[in-house]
């Protein structure tokens, strides 16, 4: 372990914070060692740390795949604070040993922006969060690409009457955290998708106020059904659990955001659409590894890999001949033959 990191678990352990050294973890590690010395990388969570399926397991999640793909090696940090984070990502940059330093979401840019402005050469990497820095590289999901194919999907299992709790007709809804630009993003694709499958369908969105608030999510989810809605997809963070509680009260069936979030309740989610930060953090740390590096604004869709959807782990049997159209659709947008509009104005 170098001695450097040796100082910064000194620190972390000082003030309380989770650290794991994992310099000599892997055989692949051992692999690259013996051939010259593997590219070291920093990781540093969100306050909201690992567990429970998070963002911040997701983007670790990249990190070991370039542990055992690219002998990398790796240190990871879970601060306790915001304020922890310009703390962190100072020691990690004063050390000279990263060749490349993750941070993970948007709580985390203004710290990253006076870090990276001090510590000019150093290589960092930006999720979920955009930095206008020549040393930041940020990557984002087109989230509006995933969201279209789950809105397409809600009304082709209308269509289709793929389960017994689907009514006729077109009418689904869409619950956010916030009325903001990001969150607009899985707006505006999710109706598209919808659209593109049935022009006449019918999207209800609502707002939540908050990330944290699933008693209004599921307020807002009752309402909507009441008026007909019985798929509902929600980018609301926590606040999606009043969703789902809401959807095993009434009998109908909500679709997941961010992670496959189908386990929580089998029987009544459909999908959920992904956000894939462990591609994001995977492909930082591969440019860093084949000397491909640009401190640029990457946005990552379906035909990288950055987001997706899943059925996985859900009890609701979504037929292969919908599961193939929606497979005719990724191809499309893809390929550039169905533009997906990123705000709820296009």
């Amino acid at each position: 372990m170098r001695k450097r990191s040796r100082r910064l678990a000194a620190w972390v352990m000082a003030v309380g914070v989770s650290v794991s050294l994992t310099g000599c973890g892997s055989p692949e590690a051992d692999q690259a060692s013996a051939k010259g010395s593997p590219a070291h990388v920093g990781i540093i969570f969100t306050q909201a740390g690992l567990g429970g399926n998070s963002f911040n397991d997701l983007a670790l999640e990249g990190v070991k795949r370039a542990a055992r793909e690219l002998g990398i090696t790796y240190d990871q940090v879970e601060p306790k604070s915001v304020a922890d984070e310009e703390i962190i990502q100072d020691e990690m940059a004063s050390s000279g040993e990263y060749d490349l330093i993750i941070c993970v979401g948007d709580e985390q840019v203004d710290a990253l922006n006076n870090v990276a402005s001090v510590y000019t050469e150093q290589h960092f990497a930006l999720l979920d969060a955009t930095s206008q820095l020549p040393n930041v590289a940020s990557y984002s999901c087109k989230a509006q690409e995933g969201s279209f194919m789950v809105g397409a999907l809600a009304v082709l299992a209308k269509q289709e009457q793929i389960d017994s709790r689907l009514s006729d007709g077109s009418m689904i809804g869409f619950i956010g955290g916030v009325d903001n630009p990001l969150i607009n993003e899985f707006a505006a694709g999710y109706r598209a998708g919808a659209l593109y499958a049935d022009p006449q369908a019918t999207v209800l969105m609502d707002y939540v106020g908050g990330f944290n608030d699933p008693t209004t999510a599921r307020t807002i989810a009752n309402t909507f059904y009441e008026k007909g809605a019985d798929v509902i997809f929600h980018a609301s963070g926590a606040s999606g659990m009043g969703l789902f509680q809401a959807a095993e009260e009434k009998g109908f069936i909500g679709i997941g955001v961010n992670l496959n979030q189908n386990t929580i309740a089998p029987d009544f989610i459909m999908a959920s659409m992904l956000k894939k930060l462990d591609t994001c953090a995977y492909h930082a740390i591969a440019s860093v590894v084949d000397g491909t590096y640009t401190g640029e604004n990457q946005l990552l869709g379906l035909s990288d890999g950055g987001v997706d959807f899943t059925v996985e782990g859900s009890n609701i049997q979504v037929p292969d001949h919908v599961l193939s159209r929606l497979d005719e659709i990724r191809e499309g947008i893809v390929n550039g033959e169905i533009e997906v509009p990123n705000t709820l104005e296009k």
